[in-house]
């Protein structure tokens, strides 16, 4: 414990010395105080050599030795600082004790990481950016599942010949009237027949022929020896025709030198074709039921537009299958 304490009053006392205080009386008093710790020094040192000298004379026991006088003496370092000196009788070699300030030691090893703070507050939202171009076109998805049979639609026909519609393919009378169409003398006119109402509506109107444009009723003309249908009283006979609405079938055609429909499609009547006759001006063709009426009272020959059976041409037309002359048949279907 002397080594320690010694090397702390030296410091002390080192610092002491560097220190002069501005004031006389303290600077008279701090020189009492730092003589007073010099001499404390002085005894530290002295017992410090009076312990050494015990451990020496143990160690050497037995053994003729001689210590050697020691004297002890206050020096003063070039700095400034007071140290103590020892001297032997036989030696002029002093040993100074002044305490250097030490280098800076290395510096240590890095901390740990600190522990993450927490998320701040979100920003204010920036303005929207400019529109990226469009992507390309991804793959096609799958299929989805098929939908439950829906309405077809409906549609409308005219059935020639009858006043009544086929009351086994789900179609309604929409109303029964007259065939009519252009005088067949006439080079004017429609070209195609219609089934006029048996009740008109007018709206402004002038009496009196003005000579613009016609509208008559229209007849059986089967005077050519080709009648095709037997049994019937059809000549100069007016004919009547009815509208049809078929509600769950939105399809309608009329297909020429048939009696039948294709697969999927309704049959609503089936009859023969009739037009004009070749002389005179152009109509249209018609599908004639098959079994036709006559309008009650209308067998006077007032002819008018006119109905003529149609009978297949060779040349351009091919026979077979077709036959010269032969009366070709038609049939109205529907889907």
């Amino acid at each position: 414990m002397v080594a320690p304490v010694y090397c702390f009053l030296v410091v002390v006392l080192a610092g002491a010395q560097a220190f002069q205080p501005d004031d006389e009386d303290l600077r008279t008093g701090f020189l009492q105080l730092q003589e007073m710790m010099i001499h404390l020094a002085e005894d530290m040192k002295a017992l410090k050599l009076e312990v050494e000298d015990k451990r020496k004379t143990k160690e050497t026991a037995g053994h003729d030795i001689v210590d050697v006088p020691r004297d002890r003496r206050q020096i003063s370092c070039e700095d400034g600082h007071v140290a103590l000196t020892e001297q032997t009788e036989t030696s002029s070699c002093t040993a100074g004790l002044c305490c250097q300030p030490g280098r800076d030691g290395r510096d240590g090893a890095p901390g740990r990481d600190g522990a993450a703070g927490r998320d701040g507050q979100p920003g204010p939202q920036g303005p929207i950016g400019p529109r990226g171009d469009i992507g390309p076109e991804g793959p096609p998805g799958e299929k989805g599942e098929t939908g439950a049979d829906g309405n077809g639609g409906s549609s409308v026909y005219i059935r020639w010949g009858r006043t009544t519609c086929p009351n086994d393919t789900d179609t309604s009378l929409i109303y029964d009237g007259i065939a009519g169409g252009t005088d067949y003398t006439h080079s004017g006119g429609g070209a195609n027949y219609v089934c006029l109402p048996k009740d008109p509506e007018w709206g402004v109107f002038t009496d009196g022929n003005q000579g613009s444009a016609y509208m008559n009723g229209a007849e059986y003309e089967l005077t050519e020896g080709n009648n095709p249908f037997q049994g019937a009283s059809l000549q100069n006979h007016d004919v009547p025709c009815a509208v049809c609405h078929v509600a769950s079938r939105g399809s309608k055609l009329m297909i020429p030198a048939r009696l039948s429909c294709p697969s999927g499609w309704t049959r609503e009547y089936k009859g023969y074709l009739m037009t004009a006759h070749y002389t005179q001006y152009r109509a249209e063709f018609v599908c004639m039921d098959g079994e036709p009426e006559t309008r009650p009272g209308g067998h006077v020959n007032h002819n008018g537009a006119l109905f003529y059976p149609v009978e297949a041409n060779c040349g351009a037309l091919p026979c077979p299958n077709y036959v010269q002359g032969r009366e070709l048949t038609c049939v109205v279907c529907t889907k």
